[in-house]
């Protein structure tokens, strides 16, 4: 799934790793999420968003999910 993760995060100029620890998760999942290799849980997800005072909707990219699931 596509994130706008990186984007804001080299706007804010914060570090996988900042990132990671304000979300409680590690710096290597901030990379596969960077890399479309994970897609974050609905927590995290959640989580992510707030951190960028954002929805969830701004920062992940749906239109690529299957409606059908």
């Amino acid at each position: 799934m596509k994130t706008r993760i990186q984007e804001l995060r080299k706007e804010r100029r914060i570090s996988q790793e900042e990132l990671a620890n304000a979300v409680g998760v590690t710096r290597q999942t901030i990379t596969s999420l960077e890399c479309e290799k994970y897609t974050a849980s609905l927590v995290l997800a959640y989580k992510i968003a707030k951190y960028f005072g954002m929805t969830i909707e701004e920062i992940f990219d749906f239109s690529e999910v299957d409606n059908n699931e």
